[in-house]
């Protein structure tokens, strides 16, 4: 066997998402605070965030679906401030499309298009992620050749949903694939239990938290493509 198609986590793998997730928010913010004053006026940060459990404590299906579960969030803040169903439901619509515009504005780590540019050439690149990042929508979408979120398969990492869906797509067997993330519990033992490689994208220096390791970790992707051949030359 040889490694035939990289896998990739998006957020905190190849870029930072806080900065992004900000953003969106704010702009969500904004347009309900111009559009349907009422809706978020009185909710400091940890209110909201209450609200927001609250929510997933009622809808504990849409757990694998971050944009149907910030849909309903926007959707009950409206009602709950007195606007009628029909309204509150355009609103949520138009003010998660602000959302989602910022966060598909994300900055890729700065080697991120030159590796990812390097390894399109020998490889198939593949997206697996329990966000709702769109790979096509940024910068990196030319260089990969499919994708796949959660909310698709109702199932999030470590689930193996996904990672079985790479592997059909692509035709390859488990052991053909390496799956590169940040997350040592959706990534990394997702991927492990399927029968993929691995490596561990760590740019925060952090410890390894227990369990089977990586096959390779990096704390940045100009070290990737060495990873990859250093797990290709063991088979």
């Amino acid at each position: 066997m040889t490694i035939k198609v990289i896998t990739f986590d998006l957020d905190n793998t190849l870029w930072d998402v806080e900065p992004a997730l900000l953003r969106a928010e704010d702009a969500q913010r904004v347009w309900l605070l111009e559009h349907r004053p009422g809706t978020i006026e009185q909710y400091d940060h940890q209110a909201l965030w209450e609200f927001k459990k609250s929510v997933w404590k009622r809808f504990p299906h849409f757990v694998h679906n971050v944009s149907a579960m910030r849909h309903q969030m926007l959707l009950e803040l409206q009602m709950a401030a007195g606007y009628e169903e029909e309204k509150a439901h355009e609103g949520a619509k138009r003010a998660f499309a602000e959302f989602l515009a910022e966060r598909h504005r994300v900055e890729l780590y700065e080697e991120a298009l030159g590796v990812l540019e390097t390894l399109a050439k020998q490889y198939s690149l593949g997206a697996l992620t329990n966000g709702n990042a769109d790979i096509y929508k940024t910068d990196a979408g030319e260089y990969f050749d499919f994708a796949f979120l959660a909310e698709e398969f109702g199932a999030s990492k470590p689930a193996p949903d996904m990672f079985h869906a790479a592997m059909a797509t692509a035709n390859v067997a488990a052991d053909e694939i390496i799956h590169v993330g940040d997350n040592p519990e959706h990534d990394i033992q997702g991927a492990r239990e399927v029968g993929m490689f691995t490596v561990w994208m760590n740019s925060q220096g952090e410890q390894w938290p227990g369990g089977g390791r990586a096959d390779q970790e990096i704390d940045n992707l100009l070290d990737l493509p060495d990873a990859i051949a250093a797990i290709a030359s063991r088979q």
